[in-house]
């Protein structure tokens, strides 16, 4: 019986889209909104509730963050996984050109993995014909790191 060992090399890019702590600060105005709505109920359970609620909010978008990884010719965005090599053009998207290529300049068939609070992306053209989606527009906060892993893979 031979022993199978998994090598896997390291990925020449990885991200996770973790929310920004702005963004969980702000989420900190959930615990007084729902004190004072749970207050009339039961006020002993009041703060409880507002803090529990925080948690599961705060804790779904950090453990619901995609990761975008390059590592062995391969492109991970989320669930969904390409070859490099049916990758196109690279392009990448400032604050207000992602924003029209999210909005009015879509294509309906674009794959997305996207998450509001960063600004920054990329558009990757896709080459494979069999491939329903003309592209793929990732938000990321380093374009240009992402842009040249997938140059060189």
């Amino acid at each position: 019986m031979e022993s199978m060992t998994q090598t896997q090399a390291t990925p020449s890019y990885h991200e996770r889209l973790w929310p920004t702590p702005a963004l969980l600060g702000v989420l900190l105005l959930l615990i007084p909104a729902v004190t004072l709505v749970v207050t009339p109920i039961d006020k002993t359970l009041a703060l409880p509730v507002a803090i529990l609620l925080y948690l599961i909010i705060a804790g779904t978008l950090v453990l619901l963050s995609p990761t975008i990884t390059v590592r062995d010719g391969m492109l991970t965005a989320g669930r969904a996984r390409i070859p490099v090599e049916f990758l196109g053009d690279v392009e990448s998207l400032g604050a207000d050109a992602l924003r029209t290529a999210i909005g009015p300049g879509l294509d309906a068939r674009t794959h997305l993995v996207i998450r509001g609070w960063i600004h920054r992306g990329v558009r990757i053209a896709i080459t494979d014909p069999q491939d329903p989606a003309p592209s793929w527009i990732l938000t990321t906060r380093h374009p240009e790191r992402l842009a040249k892993a997938l140059g060189k893979s």
